[in-house]
């Protein structure tokens, strides 16, 4: 995985005005689009276009204040069809119009040419099971909250607190199969979603397929699949966090295994304000 996040980068610079054929490159790499997004995503701490947004900035940036008179030229070799998308691109990257670029030389933020490279120091310890499960439902209360990386989420936070006791003891007499207890799901996430993009957190529970959830709850129904669970215990969230962003630099570029669509599931074992025993669980295929 990692020499191919770094053959796209060099696809990203081959192809610096072209449309980008993902899909095919991940085919080509034996992976999916999805799984590679994501792995992308993870490790560059950006989606993969905003990185290439970036990049084309960069060297857009660099022509212009150098002196190339040709705004249009510049905008259609960095793969914009007009100056306004060209402009609009340029200001949210450098925070200057192509204009005063032009004029004063600056002021110019730069994106450095990625490459990825596999470190064992710090390595993050993780107990890892493979299970295949048939298929079943997550039933609960659902919300749409912006991504955040890092730290508590307040948005999930006052969710579960605007949840009456009584309908989290529901959730737990409702619960009949793996993974048990109260759930904390993530979904509808973009495969290189940037922070602050919205995503649908379920605070709920796990249903047998055949078992029919109450008409007042949210349900997310999931097909037969296999799942990578984490085990981790540690300080709340950072513990969680970390593991997270270790499956990423650590678990999947050294095992048989990709991301396959569908949403993370995190089971507190045990939390308390400080402290977290729980898993991850991640729907997974064979690379």
């Amino acid at each position: 995985m990692i020499g191919t996040l770094n053959a796209l980068v060099d696809l990203v610079e081959r192809d610096m005005g072209d449309e980008l054929d993902v899909a095919s490159f991940a085919r080509e790499h034996a992976t999916t689009e999805y799984h590679l997004r994501r792995m992308f995503s993870a490790l560059a701490q950006m989606p993969f276009s905003e990185y290439v947004r970036r990049r084309r900035m960069t060297l857009a940036g660099a022509d212009l204040a150098a002196g190339d008179p040709d705004l249009l030229a510049v905008a259609v070799r960095y793969g914009y069809g007009s100056v306004e998308a060209f402009g609009r691109a340029f200001r949210t990257v450098h925070g200057a119009t192509p204009a005063d670029v032009r004029r004063r030389g600056g002021p110019l933020s730069t994106q450095p040419t990625l490459r990825f490279r596999l470190s064992v120091e710090g390595s993050t310890s993780m107990d890892v099971t493979i299970t295949e499960r048939p298929e079943f439902t997550l039933a609960g209360f659902a919300v749409q909250v912006p991504l955040i990386h890092e730290g508590v989420n307040p948005h999930i936070q006052e969710h579960i607190g605007s949840i009456a006791p009584e309908e989290h003891q529901r959730l737990k007499r409702l619960a009949d199969t793996e993974p048990a207890g109260i759930l904390a799901v993530t979904a509808d996430v973009e495969p290189d979603a940037a922070e602050g993009s919205m995503l649908t957190y379920l605070h709920g529970v796990a249903l047998d397929a055949t078992t029919e959830p109450p008409d007042d709850l949210d349900v997310m129904r999931l097909a037969a699949g296999t799942w990578a669970v984490f085990s981790s215990s540690g300080p709340f969230p950072e513990t969680l966090q970390r593991l997270w962003a270790a499956t990423a630099t650590e678990w999947f570029p050294s095992n048989p295994w990709r991301l396959r669509p569908g949403p993370s599931i995190v089971r507190y074992l045990e939390l308390t304000e400080t402290q977290a025993n729980c898993e991850l669980w991640l729907p997974v295929e064979r690379s």
